[in-house]
């Protein structure tokens, strides 16, 4: 995987990006030159160069932007190829609707409806024909040999990894008992030393080495791997190895001196001042954008409750060091859903939801009150989940590093919001924090950016919603 602004990236994923943005770059280009084999317009005259390359960067960002929204490119996207050709004619509509507006707005930039229906067409069926490629062949040729070094329980872990996306760029060869600890792994996945670890490297052609031994006391065969090192081998400790994999930092691999020595782990005031502006542009604009959808679901509140209650609620959560603040959200429940004062998980068809609270809560309008939380600064547009007080109390017994959430801001959305569903027990928490956390190890905009992106086709698909 590459890194990227502290994030990691699946090599295949940025491959196929970026074979696909030149596909739509060289589409802008092939119409244009289709275009001009009309004698009619090629004796008009030869557009200009700069519009035309002008176009095709403009086209291929706003395309590109409109794939990532649509999940295309998320690293646990698991359609079959009729799901992912959903998804890309569902862009391509979208895409073409923003550049008619685009081209409204600068009419200099348009290319001709001619040369515009040839780009779209042909990247269309280019882009289609990437992915069918890639989904067959990609995976299989472009991984790494991992070899891991550990039989107990942390190998286990790693050999339990199921899912296509927990393995994707690698190649699991194969466990190493170092003769220590029980062994927890299939005598079928053990690899026997009858020779040096420089010599199993060479004979499987391993490319990384995952140390995860649950006892390093005297266990560490240093030599044979700092040899593998200088030959180019690419050594992990498991707790990197998941992070890089899952996108989470496990609680059950992490300790205090991963967070101490650390690259990642830190707010600087620069950072808090470039996220603060970009939360108050963002917020500013998708408010006046939602105002609309705001007041109808408002009224449709209203109406179904008879005029018994509030449209909006204010619920005590917990912010950024611990301070406590009023978020506003549209009342999804019955008026006296909490009427004993006691705090409760919402669980999956829970009684207390109204049919129109049913609705924005599976598309997300019931959270568009939170822009106005964002603007008054109690949360930013991308963080962890705010809590309630009374769970927050709760988890931070039960649940290692929890208070690590509570030195950012909370967000409208966030990297755990779009990788997990919704928490509802102390396990999904557990389950979320590890998101959590590894968003405050490796903030950037750049991370910030593509988490917004993402949240589209989580809200467009309807995941998580509770």
């Amino acid at each position: 995987m590459f890194r990227i602004f502290r994030h990691y990236i699946p090599k295949t994923l940025l491959m196929l990006g970026l074979a696909e943005a030149l596909i739509l770059l060289v589409s802008i280009y092939l119409g244009v030159t289709l275009k001009l084999m009309d004698l009619d317009v090629a004796a008009a005259g030869v557009p200009a160069l700069e519009p035309v390359f002008v176009n095709a960067v403009l086209f291929a960002l706003v395309m590109l932007t409109v794939m990532v929204a649509m999940g295309l490119y998320s690293r646990d996207l698991r359609d079959s190829p009729r799901g992912v050709l959903f998804r890309l004619t569902l862009s391509f509509v979208v895409g073409l609707i923003l550049m008619v507006g685009i081209y409204e707005v600068f009419p200099a930039l348009f290319v001709g409806a001619g040369a515009f229906t040839v780009a779209l067409a042909c990247s269309f069926v280019g882009i289609a024909s990437c992915r069918l490629l890639c989904y067959q062949y990609t995976d299989s040729q472009l991984v790494r040999r991992v070899l891991v070094l550990g039989a107990g329980a942390k190998a286990r872990q790693i050999q339990q990894l199921r899912r296509r996306s927990d393995r994707k760029g690698i190649d699991l060869v194969g466990f190493v008992h170092t003769g220590k600890g029980t062994v927890q792994i299939p005598e079928s996945k053990l690899i026997a030393i009858d020779a040096s670890l420089v010599d199993l490297v060479k004979r499987y052609a391993i490319d990384e080495i995952v140390v995860a031994l649950d006892d390093r006391r005297n266990n560490v065969p240093v030599n044979d791997i700092l040899e593998c090192k200088m030959r180019g081998v690419e050594i992990l400790e498991d707790t990197t190895f998941y992070e890089r994999q899952l996108g989470k930092i496990r609680l059950d691999s992490l300790n205090p001196s991963n967070v101490f020595f650390s690259d990642g782990f830190s707010q600087a005031v620069l950072r808090a001042g470039s996220k603060r502006l970009f939360d108050v542009v963002v917020a500013t604009v998708f408010l006046v954008a939602a105002l609309p959808v705001m007041i109808l679901t408002a009224l449709a509140i209203f109406v179904e409750s008879g005029g018994r209650g509030p449209a909006l609620y204010r619920q005590a959560r917990v912010g950024k060091h611990g301070r406590v603040f009023e978020v506003y959200k549209f009342r999804s429940m019955c008026v006296d859903a909490e009427n004993d004062g006691q705090a409760r998980w919402a669980q999956a068809n829970d009684d207390r939801i109204t049919r129109v609270g049913r609705l924005i809560r599976k598309t997300r309008i019931d959270e568009l009150p939170q822009f106005i939380n964002v603007l008054k600064g109690d949360m930013s547009f991308v963080g962890p989940r705010p809590e309630r007080p009374q769970f927050v109390d709760e988890l931070a017994q039960a649940i290692p590093y929890y208070g690590l959430r509570h030195h950012v801001k909370p967000g409208i959305t966030g990297w755990a919001q779009i990788s997990y569903p919704y928490g509802a027990s102390q396990e999904d928490a557990r389950e979320k924090l590890q998101y959590d956390l590894y968003y405050l190890k490796n903030y950037s905009f750049f991370l910030d950016c593509m988490i917004l992106l993402h949240t589209v086709q989580v809200v467009l698909w309807g995941q998580g919603s509770r």
